[in-house]
C-alpha cells in the first residue's frame, strides 16, 4: 500500500470508528510518521471534492461516504498481492487454519458484522514476510489443486495496520469494493447499509 493509503484509512477510522470529525494533519502526520507534505496534499484533494473542510487549525471531515468511494477508486489491491494458492479444501477450513492472521475481504465481512450476504470462495489476508513462510508451511500438508481459481490470496501487510487492533472497517470497504468476484456487490451492498445505520447513531 501507498503512504497515501494509510492516511485515507485513518482519517476514516478516526470518523466511523471512533466518531471523531475534527482532526489536525500534524497528528496524523506524527502517528503515522509520514511527512506533513503528503498529508497535506491528501488532505488538500478531499477538500477539493468536498469531502472535507478545511478549517484554521484543523479540518472537518463532512461526507464519509465520499472518501470511502474516492479511497476505493484509488487502491491498487492487485498490486500487493504477494502469494496466491489453489488449496484442495473448503473456505471454512482454509479460515480456520488462518485464525491468527489479519483476514480482509468477505471472511472480515463476516467476522465483522456475523453476517454473509452470499456465499464466497476466496479468502483474503494480510501478512508480512515472516507470516507468509508460515502459511506456506501450513498449507504444505493441504492437497494443492491445479484447477480452478486461487481460494487463498495474501496480501502484503503493511506496518501502520499494526496500529490497530482488528481491521478497520474502511480497509475492508476498499478491500472488497476492488474485488472481482461477482458476489462482492452483494457484500459492498450490505457494509452501504450498515455504515448508513451508523452515521444516524
Amino acid at each position: 500500500m501507498k503512504k497515501t493509503d494509510a492516511i485515507y484509512r485513518e482519517i476514516l477510522y478516526n470518523t466511523i470508528e471512533i466518531k471523531r470529525f475534527d482532526l489536525t494533519q500534524s497528528e496524523l502526520s506524527k502517528k503515522l510518521s509520514i511527512s506533513l507534505s503528503i498529508v497535506n496534499s491528501v488532505v488538500k484533494r478531499l477538500n477539493s471534492i468536498g469531502a472535507v473542510k478545511i478549517q484554521q487549525r484543523s479540518f472537518r471531515i463532512i461526507d464519509v461516504m465520499k472518501i470511502l468511494y474516492f479511497w476505493a477508486s484509488l487502491r491498487n489491491l492487485e498490486k500487493d498481492i504477494i502469494f496466491k494458492i489453489r488449496i484442495d479444501v473448503s473456505v471454512r477450513e482454509i479460515e480456520r487454519a488462518m485464525l491468527d492472521l489479519i483476514f480482509t475481504g468477505y471472511t472480515a465481512y463476516k467476522l465483522r458484522f456475523n453476517d454473509i450476504p452470499a456465499d464466497y470462495s476466496e479468502v483474503y489476508v494480510y501478512a508480512d514476510e515472516e507470516e507468509l513462510e508460515e502459511i506456506k508451511k501450513r498449507f504444505s500438508k493441504f492437497k494443492l489443486s491445479i484447477n480452478g481459481k486461487e481460494n487463498l490470496l495474501v496480501l502484503k501487510k503493511d506496518s501502520l495496520l499494526d496500529l490497530h487492533k482488528k481491521i478497520p472497517l474502511a480497509q475492508i470497504f476498499v478491500d472488497l469494493w476492488n474485488l472481482r468476484e461477482w458476489y462482492a456487490k452483494d457484500f459492498i451492498d450490505a457494509f452501504e447499509k450498515k455504515l448508513k445505520e451508523q452515521e444516524k447513531k
